[in-house]
């Protein structure tokens, strides 16, 4: 076993377990950290080595998951063990990585319903920021968001670009249960609940699309590195999208 982190130029690979192990590409949430992990995850993921199972985007992290039995096994890896293995051939995919286009990202416009029963902390948002509701509702739909990591539960997408004037802090007290495609914010970032489930983050409005669908064959309707637009929906709108099921996977 090998603890020893390896350093690349653009990244250090640390050992995290047999069967995975994580590049540290910086230490600070930015968006020029964001595209590199983009990037290099996109070219991974095209060009795998043997027996790559997964990976796992972070803020400033890329953690890849593979089968350590096939990895050993292999005559085109080289190295004495996975560890030393998998690193090798992560270092030379970023030594012949020449491209300068970034990943494959897109944009993704969801409709949220903001306030009412399906934003019930946003009276509570308005209290803190000392905002009115039609403030918040029209600063955090006229922001551009970059899809920063996925995380917490499947599809959880954890949004950066929110304006400094919205940050919140979590509630006191989680709630037991929140709907899926609530939309809340926590600190200085906002997010999408794509499943019911516990949380703290305050909840200011709900989308009525699927964001996660374990039978799609993408399950996840949006990735990191997207880009993310809020549009503001009234109530009939919300209910039409809600019953529809094409609101399933597109809007």
């Amino acid at each position: 076993m090998q603890l020893t982190p390896l350093q690349s130029k653009l990244f250090k690979i640390y050992y995290l377990s047999e069967k995975a192990v994580t590049l540290e590409f910086g230490n600070e949430i930015n968006e020029n950290i964001l595209q590199k992990i983009s990037h290099f995850n996109s070219n991974l993921n095209k060009n795998p080595f043997p027996g790559l199972i997964s990976t796992v985007p972070a803020y400033t992290t890329l953690t890849i998951f593979y089968d350590p039995v096939i990895v050993i096994n292999n005559k085109s890896l080289s190295g004495l063990d996975c560890f030393e293995r998998v690193s090798n051939y992560l270092a030379e995919l970023e030594l012949k990585d020449h491209q300068s286009e970034s990943s494959e990202s897109s944009l993704v416009s969801i409709p949220v319903y903001y306030g009412g029963e399906t934003g019930p902390d946003l009276s509570a948002v308005s209290n803190h920021t000392k905002l009115s509701p039609e403030e918040i509702i029209n600063l955090h739909s006229s922001a551009t968001y970059k899809v920063y990591m996925i995380g917490f539960t499947p599809g959880f997408a954890y949004l950066g670009g929110m304006p400094a004037q919205l940050a919140t802090p979590r509630k006191a007290t989680p709630a037991n249960t929140i709907s899926a495609g609530s939309v809340g914010i926590a600190g200085v970032q906002t997010g999408i609940y794509p499943l019911t489930s516990p949380g703290g983050w305050q909840i200011i409005g709900q989308t009525p699309l699927k964001l996660f669908d374990a039978s799609r064959p993408k399950p996840s309707l949006i990735k990191a590195g997207d880009m993310v637009k809020f549009d503001s929906i009234g109530a009939e709108e919300f209910k039409h999208l809600k019953n529809n099921s094409d609101a399933a996977t597109s809007y």
